[in-house]
């Protein structure tokens, strides 16, 4: 019998070349499907090919009964329901490296196109008039590039443009000083970029991390002359804001092809003079699209045929074996990195896990494989899995090792991540309370007790009578309500950790307000998501 693939969106015929020609499936193309048409056809099919058109919803992926594989030819999968296609065991795969070269040389060109500004010229002369004056440009040569987000295509971007001349700031939590030293970058902070360069550049994904980092405070940092481009992702500029720095000229220009929310007609920056645009294009090539289809149709055949999974974004119930007495656990390392992660000041460059007590006795791959994937995410997104997280942390030049012992270090079951890099170094120890769920145990030196809610402050301060009331009272004051509170502390009146889990997340002023309390050194917001 042979595997059958509905193509249910526009794709490049000549990227399914490898699945035309396989005699082991057949391939039928009906595109524009409504929802009831295509829970109609998805019974009889083991694959499904998408791109953004097609909405792959919940009822769809039931009423595959045969559905073993759905597969986006592009790299975004938010048109695709994730979670059921995980409880039903089926693989979603796409393809993240097709458009690479597509997105990096939109990047430069939507660059060049608002420094010499050729869209306005453009219109300008269309309609008839002569205007040189209005549209004079400004040169790349010698001027100072910021890329945030040094990946693949924020790289490339970079290496394309210091053939103009250019100087590269570059911000990347990963990226290490013998990296950017190979690259001839120069590592700045996301506050440095803003104050020192002429043109930037955002390659990053969004997350809760990412979202808005170019904000009204970067604004008010930038030099007047300031050209900002997003070919990335939207959100991660934050659009109220960009329109307000150029209509008070404390930045020169914008140029975007992605958005806040999409399809973009009716938004303010799609009007805004000093704005240009583009209908989210960076993997619109006829190159990039026959490569997204080729890379799928490969894994398609690869998966069906041999069982091997490359780009998969989920990993279904049956990927991996997953012991039932290991699930608490599997939950646990992926909250454990979560934690770690956000209060270690800056990227790990190595990740050391140990296991302690029975749990050592067991294959901890799937337990490892969740702790680097809390680590990673939030940095990365959506784009990490338990799949490719162990590729993704050594293409970041980060290495890990893992030490088991029989011993029970207090618990019998006990997991512990160091997160070490130059500067600094974290230890977070964490363990499954049988009636109590999963527990985080030690940070550093200090012996805690907490079961990670979604929201916590981490506050590390001396140890002094009045602390415990002064933060009550800020919080108290900012409407911020306090649902449990844990201390830690190495001696009496020594150094000490407040951990607060409390319902809502705070902000800058809240932060601040508890910075002036006598005797706090760190105020560190842990926000995670740890049943995802």
């Amino acid at each position: 019998m042979k595997y059958k693939v509905l193509v249910a969106d526009p794709i490049a015929e000549e990227g399914l070349k490898s699945l035309n020609e396989d005699p082991d499936f057949e391939v039928i193309h009906h595109t524009a499907l409504s929802e009831e048409a295509l829970i109609n056809k998805i019974k009889d099919y083991d694959a499904l090919i998408v791109r953004s058109q097609t909405t792959v919803t919940d009822k769809v992926l039931k009423a595959g009964s045969r559905l073993k594989v759905v597969a986006r030819a592009g790299v975004g999968v938010d048109n695709i329901d994730i979670d059921t296609a995980t409880k039903e065991g089926i693989i979603i795969i796409n393809a993240p490296d097709g458009n690479t070269i597509s997105a990096t040389e939109h990047s430069v060109a939507m660059l060049l196109s608002m420094t010499r500004n050729i869209p306005q010229a453009h219109q300008s002369l269309s309609h008839g008039t002569w205007d040189r004056k209005t549209f004079r440009g400004t040169e790349l040569y010698r001027k100072t590039l910021g890329v945030i987000g040094t990946g693949r295509i924020g790289t490339g971007v970079a290496k394309r443009l210091q053939s103009f001349g250019m100087k590269v700031l570059a911000y990347d939590p990963y990226l290490s000083e013998e990296k950017a030293k190979e690259l001839e970058f120069t590592r700045a902070s996301i506050d440095e970029i803003a104050q020192q360069a002429d043109f930037i550049t955002v390659h990053t994904p969004l997350t809760e991390k990412t979202k808005g980092i170019i904000n009204q405070s970067f604004f008010d940092q930038a030099k007047p002359n300031l050209q900002i481009i997003n070919v990335a992702r939207g959100g991660i500029i934050d659009e109220k804001a960009l329109i307000e720095a150029l209509d008070d000229n404390k930045i020169m220009a914008a140029a975007l092809d992605v958005f806040e929310n999409e399809p973009a007609h009716q938004s303010e920056v799609v009007k805004h003079p000093k704005i240009i645009v583009t209908p989210h294009l960076g993997a619109s090539t006829i190159e990039a699209q026959e490569k997204v289809a080729v890379s799928v149709a490969e894994e398609i055949i690869d998966i069906l045929k041999n069982g091997n999974v490359k780009h998969a974004v989920n990993a279904p119930k049956g990927v991996f074996n997953e012991d039932e007495e290991l699930k608490p656990f599997v939950e646990l390392a992926k909250i454990t990195g979560q934690v770690g992660i956000q209060i270690l000041p800056k990227a790990p460059r190595t990740l050391k896990i140990t296991y302690a007590g029975d749990i050592a006795l067991d294959d901890t791959s799937l337990i490892t494989r969740n702790l680097v994937t809390g680590v990673l995410q939030q940095d990365m997104g959506d784009h990490v899995n338990l799949i490719n997280a162990l590729v993704l942390l050594n293409e970041q030049n980060v290495t890990y090792t893992i030490e088991k012992t029989k011993k029970k270090k207090g618990f019998s079951n006990y997991i512990e991540l160091e997160l070490i890099n130059k500067a600094d170094s974290l230890k977070i120890g964490a363990t499954v309370l049988n009636g109590f769920g999963p527990r985080i145990v030690r940070i550093n030196d200090y012996p805690v007790d907490f079961k990670p809610e979604q929201y916590q402050l981490i506050i590390n301060h001396f140890d002094r009578p009045g602390i415990v009331g002064k933060t009550g009272q800020i919080l108290g004051e900012h409407g911020v309500n306090i649902a449990s509170m844990h201390l830690g502390r190495t001696q009496l009146g020594g150094d000490a950790m407040m951990i607060l889990s409390i319902d809502h997340p705070i902000n800058d002023d809240v932060r601040k307000a508890l910075l002036e309390i006598d005797g706090f050194q760190s105020v560190v917001q842990v926000i995670l998501n740890p049943y995802n």
